[in-house]
């Protein structure tokens, strides 16, 4: 300690910009905006276009009816969404689909509606969130200081567009008018109004019911109700789904994989993905 005491005062400051750069330099790679190769589901004609906006995803669902967008990213990422529709040449956005009411995943919808009139729609026990531009995250097990700390002083920022749904979602309901079959099932324990879509031919969009970041997992940072959590993860387990995409990771979950997994209750040991 007391060498780097010693230390100029000119090397100080040239140390600083440098932690600056690199800190800059890791939020523009975490935050900038990729998208992959579209994934085909042959079973029943559905292209589902991967979109991978910062710290979290959203997915593009295209049929010959339309196209449905699953979850919307933070605040600014409507830009990359809406160059994904010219780069597939449609202007037949029909729903966007929001799988919980936390800010990464709803913060572009307002943008995206102005631009193309689809209409909003999100589960009845998240409107309220939703509706205040607020982003509740329950029981934080992991970071949960830094969480806690930082989510007031980063939501401002963000700013955070108050969000009205035009559509709300319940249990069972069938997304078949906008040109997709698919059911909406309820997966409360993460948010309240947490919500699985799960189409006919097998694939589930499931939010942060679990994470592909590091390897496919339950989700283990954030709850409203650990237990609820857990059961609604046994719920989508038992529809036994072909493939399954998260809102966090890079990598899509296949039927095994996914049928494998554990989730997470405070207090029990949390096996390595």
């Amino acid at each position: 300690m007391s060498e780097l005491a010693r230390l100029p005062g000119w090397l100080w400051w040239l140390l600083a910009i440098g932690i600056m750069v690199l800190v800059g330099l890791i939020v523009v790679f975490a935050f900038w905006p990729r998208s992959s190769a579209p994934m085909i589901d042959s079973s029943e004609g559905l292209r589902i276009h991967p979109l991978y906006l910062g710290p979290s995803n959203a997915y593009l669902i295209e049929t010959e009816q339309g196209l449905i967008l699953v979850d919307a990213g933070l605040p600014g990422y409507s830009d990359a969404i809406l160059r994904k529709l010219r780069q597939l040449g449609r202007d037949d956005l029909r729903l966007i689909y929001i799988t919980h009411a936390h800010v990464d995943h709803y913060g572009s919808a307002a943008a995206i509606q102005r631009a193309t009139g689809a209409p909003i729609a999100v589960h009845e026990a998240d409107v309220e969130n939703m509706e205040t531009g607020a982003t509740e995250l329950g029981t934080v097990r992991d970071w949960e200081w830094l969480s806690r700390t930082l989510l007031p002083w980063v939501q401002p920022a963000l700013k955070v567009e108050p969000t009205a749904p035009d559509v709300v979602l319940r249990e069972g309901d069938r997304l078949d008018k906008y040109g997709l079959a698919a059911t909406v099932v309820h997966t409360p324990g993460h948010t309240p109004g947490s919500t699985t879509l799960i189409t006919d031919g097998g694939v589930a969009v499931v939010g942060d019911l679990i994470s592909g970041a590091g390897g496919p997992h339950a989700q283990r940072s954030y709850a409203d109700d650990w237990v609820e959590l857990a059961e609604s993860l046994q719920r989508v387990q038992q529809q036994a789904p072909d493939v399954v995409f998260a809102g966090h990771g890079r990598t899509s979950i296949y039927g095994a994989a996914f049928a494998a997994l554990s989730p997470y209750l405070p207090g029990e040991v949390t096996p390595e993905p």
